[in-house]
């Protein structure tokens, strides 16, 4: 009598433990249901969502917007067995180093550059703490700007748009009706926003080809459009979506995606990284009376070394 007790007992148990799942996703579709009715928060018009705000990624796209594994170094060279750090900056360490990262281009994870835009990409790779950009505190561009690690606010109202970064003190003035022509092409480019139901879409055009899309050497092109589209998800969270396209550069359009995330209380402000000052001395040291011993120092021999040749050549 006592097993059978006991067998009806476990029998019991074990349907039991079959209904959970059935009981686990009605309780995802109840959370489910909860986030469909879920509506961003009305800004200053009154019909569209409200954008104002810090903003901030948690990716490591701007070491490498491809997916990629952890690293010694942005800039390698051939070691004993493996690559190791170059020379200007294994005194770095580990806080010299790459972290991983998931990568955040759509479709297969690939930019799909040309043959000879592929080459170039390479070449900045293999250079990059000498060539990026950003090293030199030149305004980063878009879509590089929105996920630096430097936070970024945007600030709207129903008649204007201004986006400001911490990084070197960058800004965008998203244009709300279509404007004429940019003048020039500039490092952040020019902007011009629409509303799509509840997602800002923002064409960006005439950037500089000098910016780069990470500090692995991925690059633009001389008519690469960015189009951008910024929708809330959460009271806390966006999601983020560029299409980029430029036939001299890329076989077919293509997309980066990734979630921004909002600040709150004492975090919600920005800091001032106004870093051309921080650069001089890489950019202009050789250009002292006395240079300082360093690359400084070694570039200024350099340069009068070159000088003394060319004068001599002359001379002949």
């Amino acid at each position: 009598m006592n097993k059978l007790v006991s067998v009806l007992a476990l029998a019991t148990a074990l349907g039991a433990c079959q209904t959970m799942p059935m009981d686990s996703s009605s309780t995802m579709s109840s959370a489910d249901s909860s986030a469909a009715v879920w509506k961003a928060k009305r800004g200053p018009d009154g019909v569209h969502p409200d954008l104002n705000g810090v903003w901030k990624v948690m990716n490591t796209a701007n070491y490498n917007i491809e997916a990629h594994p952890a690293s010694a170094a942005l800039q390698l060279r051939p070691g004993p067995y493996v690559p190791v750090p170059d020379a200007s900056v294994v005194a770095l360490g580990a806080i010299g180093a790459v972290p991983a990262g998931v990568g955040i281009v759509q479709g297969d994870g690939k930019i799909p550059y040309t043959a000879d835009a592929l080459a170039v990409r390479d070449a900045n790779r293999a250079k990059a703490v000498d060539m990026d950009p950003e090293v030199k505190c030149y305004l980063p561009g878009v879509p590089r700007a929105n996920y630096m690690d430097k936070p970024f606010q945007i600030f709207h109202s129903d008649k204007a748009v201004f986006i400001a970064y911490e990084f070197a003190g960058a800004v965008r003035n998203v244009f709300l009706e279509e404007p004429d022509p940019a003048p020039a092409q500039s490092w952040m480019g020019q902007s011009y926003g629409r509303w799509e139901g509840d997602t800002f879409v923002v064409e960006v055009t005439d950037q500089l080809p000098t910016t780069w899309l990470d500090r692995s050497g991925n690059i633009k092109g001389e008519d690469t459009k960015i189009v951008e589209r910024w929708t809330p998800t959460s009271d806390y969270t966006m999601r983020y979506e560029a299409e980029i396209s430029d036939p001299s550069v890329y076989t077919k359009p293509w997309k980066v995606a990734f979630n921004l995330y909002k600040a709150s209380g004492e975090d919600a402000q920005l800091q001032q990284f106004k870093c051309v000052e921080f650069v001089e001395e890489l950019m202009y040291g050789h250009l002292r009376k006395n240079p300082l011993p360093g690359p400084a120092l070694e570039r200024a021999k350099r340069e009068a070394e070159e000088r003394a040749a060319e004068e001599a050549e002359l001379g002949e």
